[in-house]
């Protein structure tokens, strides 16, 4: 008499409920031990998904000699901990305002995608990050639960008009958690918005989310809190890890930082110019000239016009054809050159046209570093004889944003011109250093 064969481990494996904790031993000797997670679009044939007690996240292969065993429950230590509605701040001090716009860091795991959502409220938010408020208040304000990729210039005016009422309403200094992909793009539009700064404005993001053992976002936000409530700053800046280590946070300029690295914690770096100072363990140091708080309130300096604007990118085989179809209708245009501020020459009779129409045309650099110089190369000489207005040493992020900016206040092109080449938040030195001379 014949015996029956033994049941397929993973008809059992894949009728665990979520959350389930269970130990997987593989046929090799290897045990896996954590919670059932859901699949996802990207989960393999009989591949189960556990978040493993350290925190991490492993998919498991269910063979046929797989031994399964199902485990009691035990405490969630990556769960975040009840915050009691409308709680009073454990000790006083100077008001920081936490401006919540979505984006890694206000942004949890959602297992059945494999990507991360927006969370929403305040209490998820103090959740995770229970120890925010250990040097004095943080007042949460959620303004947008979106990636930043999806932020819109229409989104930078909505943040700038939070930020002054967050001052109104006695912020000593204004923290902005937002997505890193485009938290270049807003630092340097709220610095052409906002004007007469009392305190610090800090945006500040996460390469990971929070609810995975690897964030960055505690070290990131309370480190930008920190900056918001001492440092004797009025201006805009970005805070982000300065190196690998785990405690030193460089303070950028907004106007002038870009994001140099997809994945890093230090993906941010300061161009042309040093960062501005640090933050290390608690201590801030400032180590170049920075803009001091003004006395009395904030105010949003007009509006911007994104309708009327745009940032083209000149890259070896754009057509004339489709680069002038690109800027039709447009009141202006940045150019990021290649270079020194070069374009093709094929694409001078389409920008003399544009600049004939009243269409103003900025030159920028794709260049990492340095300034524009249209007197080294005869394309450059052109161009500017043309009209073309060449931005020193901003960048083309920066700059599309002013040009947003001052399209918003006039519609006068030799205003518009105006104000592009005047300095307003540091984005602009049209001072040249030794080692650029030609």
């Amino acid at each position: 008499m014949g015996t029956d064969p033994a049941p397929d481990p993973w008809e059992v494996a894949r009728h665990w409920p979520v959350e389930q904790r269970v130990e997987i031993t593989a046929s090799d000797g290897t045990v896996w031990t954590g919670r059932v997670m859901p699949p996802h679009r990207l989960t393999g044939e009989r591949v189960l998904v556990l978040k493993l007690d350290s925190g991490y996240n492993v998919g498991v292969r269910i063979e046929p000699g797989t031994r399964l065993r199902a485990l009691p429950a035990e405490p969630r230590p990556d769960r975040p901990a009840p915050v009691p509605s409308g709680s009073a701040s454990p000790i006083s001090g100077p008001i920081v305002a936490l401006l919540t716009t979505g984006g890694t860091i206000a942004s949890r795991v959602d297992y059945a995608t494999g990507g991360v959502r927006p969370v929403r409220t305040a209490a998820e938010i103090l959740g995770f990050y229970p120890k925010l408020e250990r040097e004095g208040p943080v007042r949460i304000v959620p303004v947008l639960d979106r990636l930043s990729e999806n932020i819109t210039p229409e989104d930078w005016v909505r943040i700038a008009h939070e930020v002054v009422r967050a001052f109104g309403e006695g912020a000593r200094g204004v923290v902005i958690a937002h997505g890193t992909d485009t938290m270049g793009y807003t630092a340097a539009a709220l610095g052409f918005l906002l004007v007469d700064l009392p305190g610090p404005v800090v945006l500040v993001g996460a390469q990971r989310s929070p609810d995975r053992p690897s964030s960055d976002g505690p070290e990131n936000l309370a480190a930008a809190v920190g900056v918001a409530r001492t440092a004797p700053l009025g201006e805009v800046v970005v805070l982000m890890h300065a190196d690998l280590s785990d405690h030193r946070f460089a303070i950028h300029r907004g106007s002038r930082v870009r994001k140099m690295h997809s994945t890093r914690r230090d993906a941010f770096r300061s161009r042309n110019i040093p960062p501005l100072g640090y933050w290390t363990e608690g201590q801030l140091e400032l180590t170049g000239p920075v803009r001091p708080p003004r006395p009395g309130l904030p105010r949003v300096d007009g509006g911007l016009d994104p309708g009327a604007g745009a940032l083209l990118w000149l890259y070896p085989g754009l057509t004339p054809e489709r680069a002038a179809a690109a800027c039709e209708g447009l009141r202006g245009v940045i150019l990021a050159g290649t270079g020194l501020g070069h374009a093709s020459e094929v694409h001078l009779p389409w920008i003399r046209a544009a600049l004939a129409r009243g269409m103003v045309v900025g030159m920028t650099t794709q260049c990492l570093e340095g300034r524009v110089d249209p007197y080294v190369y005869s394309t450059g000489r052109e161009l500017v004889d043309a009209g073309v207005l060449y931005l020193e040493d901003m960048l083309p992020e920066a700059a599309y944003a002013k040009l947003l900016w001052a399209l918003g206040q006039s519609r006068d092109p030799a205003e518009v011109r105006r104000r592009l080449l005047a300095d307003r938040c540091g984005e602009l030195d049209g001072r040249r250093r030794p080692e650029e001379s030609p």
